[in-house]
């Protein structure tokens, strides 16, 4: 799983799924950074599945103290080995922490994550971020086919510039936009990114929906 934010997400709770469905198989649950719309529901999930979380160092220190067992700690350049598939961690514009007692607590460097199976296609995780001009080298190192695209502005990049990112640096066979619709405050919809990235293969799936690469 990725940045498993379900409980408290009205898209998913609306689409009529269990968090017990969507859980179902889990072994691994990677986190870009450590907001509480992308962690989500990874303590629960991790101590009824026994699945590793995978994430920068202090992100994965601080949910060990919350009772996540299975742990596997990174930070960007890195790559970790998990038999199947490994993920590398690379760069991301964004910030990354939770509220304790309305206090801040930092949570280690926002992430991008790029997941190469031992057979099929990369997949980017772009994570939260704005454009920079080192996803060209991501592109140069990793050659990712499958990108997921944060487009919901504001604490993101919006349609714009995530069409730029994805046109300019990368040759990605599908794109997946992400990170819209769950607040009021950013776009409820994909629709301006899928017109701005006219003419790439954008694939916007319904929850639930299970897509084949």
């Amino acid at each position: 799983m990725l940045d498993p934010f379900l409980t408290g997400n009205g898209v998913f709770e609306d689409s009529g799924m269990s968090l017990e469905a969507a859980m179902t198989g889990v072994t691994h649950i990677a986190l870009t950074h450590g907001h509480d719309d992308h962690v989500g529901d990874t303590v629960e999930i991790s101590k009824k599945t026994g699945a590793t979380v995978i994430g920068v160092y202090e992100l994965v220190a601080y949910l060990s103290g919350l009772g996540v067992e299975n742990i596997e700690p990174g930070n960007p350049g890195g790559t970790i080995d998990c038999g199947d598939f490994d993920v590398s961690f690379v760069k991301a514009f964004h910030s990354s922490s939770t509220t304790v007692d309305g206090k801040p607590i930092y949570l280690g460097n926002p992430c991008g994550l790029v997941i190469r199976p031992k057979v099929g296609p990369t997949i980017y995780h772009m994570g939260d971020t704005e454009i920079f001009g080192d996803m060209a080298l991501v592109n140069d190192i990793f050659s990712p086919t499958v990108g997921l695209v944060p487009v919901g502005d504001r604490f993101t990049m919006g349609a714009k510039t995530a069409a730029m990112a994805c046109g300019k640096y990368f040759k990605f066979e599908t794109v997946i936009p992400i990170h819209y619709g769950t607040f009021p405050i950013i776009d409820q919809t994909p629709d301006k990114f899928t017109a701005a990235a006219k003419g790439q293969n954008v694939v916007v799936p319904k929850v639930g929906d299970v897509l084949d690469f």
